[in-house]
């Protein structure tokens, strides 16, 4: 499963939930964008917010930028009904 995020680095708490634009799926982390903290803090919450292993979140495109394509896999059976669900 792919879908697209847009990070928030340097926030105040990880978080994951709301939409950016139609359909980007927001996640805020306090990592800062500096030597891929944010993008290993972006899997982790990626992974806490679905129920999987870190390692299978993987950043498709946008590892250096603020809107990236994440994929899951293995998909896990309940991943549309959370993403869903994130996305408001």
């Amino acid at each position: 499963m792919r879908f697209t995020i847009r990070v928030k680095p340097g926030a105040k708490r990880d978080a994951v939930g709301g939409r950016w634009g139609e359909d980007a799926l927001i996640v805020a982390v306090a990592a800062p964008a500096v030597e891929g903290k944010a993008n290993d803090a972006v899997r982790r919450a990626l992974a806490k917010a679905f129920g999987v292993r870190r390692q299978d979140v993987v950043i498709v495109a946008g590892e250096r930028g603020r809107d990236k394509i994440v994929e899951l896999d293995p998909e896990p059976d309940d991943a549309p009904v959370t993403l869903t669900r994130l996305l408001g």
